[in-house]
């Protein structure tokens, strides 16, 4: 691992017209602040991030596949960012950049010994529990509200419903869904409480370690206790940690994305009366569109180098910007076609860090059944607010909605669990 070196001085000529990746214009926007870097820059852009701290922002299709595929040229562990020296201690996105011991920044044969144990333990869990499961948990939820005619489908629903199928899947108790979910926004939002929350799931995961080894169960963390790899504790509680930060945020954020452009985009008007194919596009079109994760942290220079036309200082942060790499004009175009049936985008990542497949499936599952099943129940849906008025969070890596307010007929709750 190499020692920190120093990060660019403030007066940097590559970082002179950094844009900032934070503040309302981004947060309401960020589209549009892609395509002015794309048009100044190119298919790298200098960015910094709250605090003036540099990065470059990798917004080419084509350079974000080769950054991603030489692991040997850009790595993934953070020790080696020259700007450690200067972030303070209490920075708010330290708990996203910090190098730890777990399976999101560790490289080579470490890297997959532990993609290996991961990946086999969610390939253990039964597809057709998993889909059981998120209708029980949806139906359960909608019960809440269907009676009121009004509902918030982001705090109500998009959260819960992936975040009660993780608790499941991990083995973890339902009672642990809200301090989960304070601590992933928390962490997430990158303000002042971001390092207490990123705290608060690891403690709940340590916790729930030191229960499967003494009880194990049919769940995830059972089956990485047990894996051949023989993880340790504190390897399993920090990948533990990634897999609920990586398997909540995005497919909860997924489903409300999803949800927004159904209820906003006359193309997918269809879905609100139970249209399955609807559904099928609404969701391939979120992740074109609108992906829940729009910006990943990170890979860091192992040497200088260059892409796309920067020159890229050893230890230098690069940014993968999803969400730019799919509105890249090289691989799309921009006449507002739809991206049915087109599942090239980067929304999940590429290389050898990205999503294991196993969990792109399990996502795919619990935000397509989320959908389905409050369609059946409430097929009038309506957004109870103009669409401009929707609120998106404050937070440069997620493209995320703070509510999602809506309308519908009121229904009884039947016998199966179903409104009437």
């Amino acid at each position: 691992m190499t020692e920190p070196a120093t990060t660019p001085p403030p007066g940097c000529p590559a970082h002179a017209a950094a844009a900032p990746l934070h503040g309302p214009r981004f947060q309401t926007d960020p589209g549009q602040v892609y395509r002015e870097l794309r048009a100044a820059h190119g298919p790298v852009a200098p960015v910094e991030l709250a605090g003036g701290v540099p990065a470059w922002l990798v917004i080419g299709y084509r350079e974000l596949q080769l950054m991603t595929s030489q692991p040997k040229l850009f790595g993934r562990d953070s020790a080696r960012w020259n700007a450690w020296p200067t972030v303070p201690a209490d920075w708010p996105l330290r708990p996203m950049m910090a190098s730890v011991p777990s399976i999101l920044y560790a490289e080579g044969a470490e890297h997959q010994r532990r993609s290996a144990a991961v990946t086999d333990a969610l390939s253990a869990v039964d597809p057709y529990e998993l889909k059981k499961k998120c209708e029980q948990i949806a139906d359960t939820l909608i019960d809440e509200f269907a009676g009121r005619g009004e509902a918030d489908l982001v705090a109500e629903y998009a959260h819960r419903v992936p975040l009660l199928v993780l608790c499941w899947m991990f083995g973890l108790d339902d009672s642990q869904a809200p301090v989960l979910i304070r601590g992933l926004l928390d962490m997430l939002d990158g303000g002042a409480d971001a390092q207490s929350g990123a705290q608060r799931l690891l403690t709940v995961m340590l916790e729930l370690v030191e229960t499967k080894r003494e009880r194990p169960g049919a769940d995830v963390t059972t089956s990485l206790l047990q894996h051949p790899a023989a993880l340790s504790d504190e390897e399993i509680m920090r990948d533990l940690r990634v897999l609920l930060i990586a398997g909540h945020q995005p497919t909860s954020y997924w489903i409300a994305n999803a949800l927004r452009l159904m209820l906003t985009d006359e193309r997918f008007a269809a879905s609100l009366s139970g249209g399955r194919r609807s559904i099928g596009q609404a969701l391939t079109e979120a992740l074109w569109e609108d992906t829940p994760t729009q910006i990943f942290a990170g890979r860091w220079a192992t040497r200088d180098t260059r892409l796309g036309g920067q020159q890229i200082a050893a230890g230098d942060m690069l940014l993968l910007g999803l969400a730019g790499s799919n509105a890249d004009p090289a691989v799309r175009q921009e006449n507002g076609a739809a991206a049915d049936g087109n599942h090239a985008h980067m929304s999940f990542s590429h290389g050898e860090h990205r999503c294991p497949f196993p969990a792109q499936e399990a996502a795919e599952v619990i935000a397509g059944t989320a959908i389905e099943v409050l369609l059946d129940r409430l097929p009038d849906l309506r957004l109870a607010v103009a669409e401009h008025a929707l609120v998106w969070r404050p937070s440069a890596w997620v493209r995320a909605l703070v509510a999602l307010p809506v309308g519908f007929t009121p229904g009884i709750q039947s016998s199966s669990g179903g409104a009437l």
